[in-house]
């Protein structure tokens, strides 16, 4: 068991999560979308040569859009080889979708900024990276997409752990409303959101989010998170789950961060079909 957890799990299997949602505040036609989370690229955990088989296996199913949902740098010491930034979203530029790639950054990609965190702003490297692979950090922008005709909004947010203040105090970079207040039709939207807390804050003009960072709140002990606070666990720590209308799914995510271990929640690429209702 705890071979699995240490060393199987984390660095040597994966998973692909798949969620077929049908929605009231969808008008557009059938969406999927590939979600990557949490990858924190760095050996023995996520290696290139790994990174390269999650890359293939996304673009293997034909998907309409990509979503990097933060945290692509690694978070801890405990490497045996590290995994230079630009090699690791490289390999992400190979990512491949009709509507593109879009990314939003992690806390981890804002922690180790040594010059962005004294600044309270960015950009950050990760952020540097992923345009220079064509994949567009969407953190402000509302992007006007359209599928078959069909036209929706892609909204991201900064985010809501970027500045670290001391003794676990964190202060966020986001702007909700300065991004939703971009979209001034009826376009149904699907926002990226790296922390899935705030969700519930947002207005149900949002059809989809898709969010990481909790790592399926792991350890799972029969698809429940023992240590999780009772307000977190549904559904804002793992999985799908309605918030009012709308519609939340957070990915398991792909590598480790300050706990090196994947017990009872395997790294997964999250596929998501979004439709209309009627």
């Amino acid at each position: 068991m705890s071979a699995w957890a240490l060393f199987i799990a984390p660095a040597m299997r994966w998973w692909l999560q798949g969620w077929r949602l049908r929605s009231n505040l969808w008008t557009a036609g059938p969406l999927k979308i590939a979600a990557l989370s949490d990858l924190y690229s760095r050996d023995p955990y996520v290696s290139l040569d790994r990174l390269r088989q999650i890359v293939a296996c996304s673009n293997a199913f034909g998907t309409d859009i990509i979503g990097i949902l933060g945290d692509v740098k690694a978070g801890h010491r405990f490497t045996t080889r590290p995994v230079l930034l630009g090699c690791s979203v490289a390999m992400l530029g190979a990512l491949t979708a009709p509507l593109g790639g879009y990314g939003i950054l992690g806390n981890h990609d804002w922690w180790q900024e040594t010059l962005a965190q004294p600044r309270g702003h960015g950009p950050v490297k990760a952020q540097i990276e992923m345009e220079k692979n064509a994949i567009q950090v969407s953190e402000k922008p509302a992007l006007p997409l359209s599928l078959n005709g069909r036209r929706f909004c892609l909204a991201g947010l900064s985010n809501q752990l970027a500045l670290t203040q001391g003794q676990g105090v964190y202060q966020d970079v986001d702007d909700l409303e300065g991004t939703l207040v971009q979209i001034t039709d009826d376009a149904s939207v699907v926002l990226l959101a790296n922390v899935p807390d705030i969700v519930p804050k947002m207005p149900e003009t949002v059809a989809l989010a898709l969010s990481g960072h909790r790592h399926g709140e792991q350890p799972r002990l029969f698809g429940w998170s023992p240590v999780v606070p009772w307000h977190y666990r549904k559904p804002l720590a793992y999985g799908h789950g309605p918030v009012g209308r709308r519609d939340l799914v957070v990915s398991g995510g792909i590598g480790c961060s300050l706990a090196l271990v994947r017990f009872g929640v395997t790294p997964e690429i999250t596929l998501v079909t979004l439709e209309a209702a009627v």
